[in-house]
C-alpha cells in the first residue's frame, strides 16, 4: 500500500463495525484524564476550544471532550455507531452529530481549534486527511491522534489473548493500529513534528465482558464463520485459566501524539 496512504482503501473500511456497535459501547475501554491535563499544559485546550472528533465512533473521545465542557462536533460515517453516539450523547447540548469522513467532514474552513481521532486514524487516507484538517482547522490549531493500545505481552494472559487473534481474526494484522509507526506520523505531521504522551489505562471483565470485547474488533470472526465457534471455546479456555475472582484485565497504554500542521 502507498505509504502516505491510511488504511481507508481496504474494502468498506466506514462499514467495518456494523454490526458490533452494541459490544463496541459496552466493552472499548474510555481515555484517562490525563489526555485532558496534557493538551491543556501544552496546547493551550479550554473549555471553550471547539473541538472535530473526526472518526467519532460511538463517542468515547467526544464525551471526554463533552464533560470537560467543550462544543464538539462529532463526524462519523457509520450510521449505526453515529446513531449510537447520538443516543449515548443525548444530555450534552454542545455536541453536534455529522455524517462525514476524515476526508471530506463537511465542516466550515477554519471552524474548529483542535481535530482529534480517537481510534480512528489509521483508517484514514492521510494525506487526503491533513489536507482537510488544515482546511478546517483555525491558525495555529492543533491535530490530536490517540490510541488506546492493549498490551500483548505484558501479563501470561495477554500473551495468550494475542496468540488466540492471531490464530482465529480474520485480518487482525492488516488493520492493526500499530502499523501507524513514528515514521509514519512524522510524514503525516511534516516539519512541525508531534509530541508523544503516554498513559497507563485499564479495564476488569468477567467472562461475558471479555467475550463482549473480543466481538467488538472489527477483525474477529462473526457468528457462522468457520473459525467463531473455535475462537469462543478458547476464549472460554482462556478465561478460567487465568481469571482471579472470576475476573480478567486488560492492561492498555494510552498513546496521545499531538501537533500542528
Amino acid at each position: 500500500m502507498d505509504p502516505g496512504r491510511g488504511d481507508a482503501g481496504m474494502v468498506d473500511s466506514t462499514q467495518r463495525f456494523s454490526g458490533r456497535v452494541e459490544n463496541y459501547v459496552k466493552y472499548r475501554p474510555p481515555y484517562p484524564e490525563a489526555v485532558l491535563e496534557a493538551l491543556t499544559a501544552d496546547c493551550g485546550l479550554t473549555g471553550a476550544s471547539e473541538i472535530a472528533d473526526v472518526g467519532s465512533g460511538t463517542g468515547i473521545l467526544t464525551e471526554l471532550f463533552l464533560k470537560h465542557g467543550n462544543p464538539v462536533s462529532a463526524v462519523e460515517p457509520n450510521r449505526e455507531m453515529r446513531e449510537a453516539a447520538e443516543h449515548l450523547l443525548r444530555g450534552y447540548p454542545r455536541c453536534r452529530s455529522i455524517e462525514g469522513t476524515a476526508e471530506a467532514t463537511t465542516l466550515p474552513a477554519r471552524s474548529v481549534d483542535f481535530v482529534a481521532s480517537g481510534q480512528a486514524f489509521h483508517w484514514f487516507d492521510r494525506a487526503k486527511a491533513g489536507e482537510e484538517f488544515v482546511r478546517i482547522l483555525r491558525p495555529g490549531g492543533w491535530v490530536v491522534l490517540i490510541w488506546n493500545e492493549r498490551l500483548t505481552t505484558s501479563t501470561p494472559f495477554l500473551l495468550r489473548y494475542e496468540e488466540l487473534l492471531l490464530r482465529h481474526a480474520t485480518d487482525y494484522e492488516q488493520v492493526d493500529h500499530r502499523r501507524i509507526d513514528s515514521a509514519a506520523l512524522s510524514a503525516f505531521y511534516g516539519a512541525a513534528g508531534f509530541e508523544t504522551r503516554l498513559f497507563d489505562n485499564r479495564q476488569t471483565f468477567d467472562h461475558e465482558g471479555l467475550k463482549g470485547r473480543l466481538l467488538s474488533s472489527s477483525y474477529v470472526p462473526v457468528e457462522g464463520h468457520p473459525r467463531h465457534e473455535a475462537m469462543l471455546a478458547e476464549l472460554s479456555e482462556l478465561f478460567e485459566a487465568h481469571q482471579s475472582e472470576s475476573r480478567v484485565v486488560f492492561e492498555y497504554v494510552t498513546k496521545l501524539y499531538y501537533g500542528r500542521l
